[in-house]
């Protein structure tokens, strides 16, 4: 997950007030269903995706299947 100026034409594009999440049509079809918050404390701040799809995640929470 980054910030990027750059869209493609098939990106798929879903507008929440002015933030806009840009995710590739592959991606799409796997986050399907998913939430995306952003957490801000000491420990573990950041983005964090909660994927209804995922069977598994490993220990460092960057990678599913």
């Amino acid at each position: 997950m980054y910030f990027d100026s750059e869209f493609a034409d098939d990106d798929v594009v879903n507008s929440f007030g002015e933030v806009k999440v840009v995710v590739d049509p592959a991606s799409a079809e796997l986050l399907n269903g998913s939430t995306l918050d952003f957490t801000d404390a000491l420990q573990g701040a950041g983005f964090h995706i909660t994927n209804p799809n995922a069977t598994r995640t490993c220990g460092c929470g960057n990678s599913f299947s």
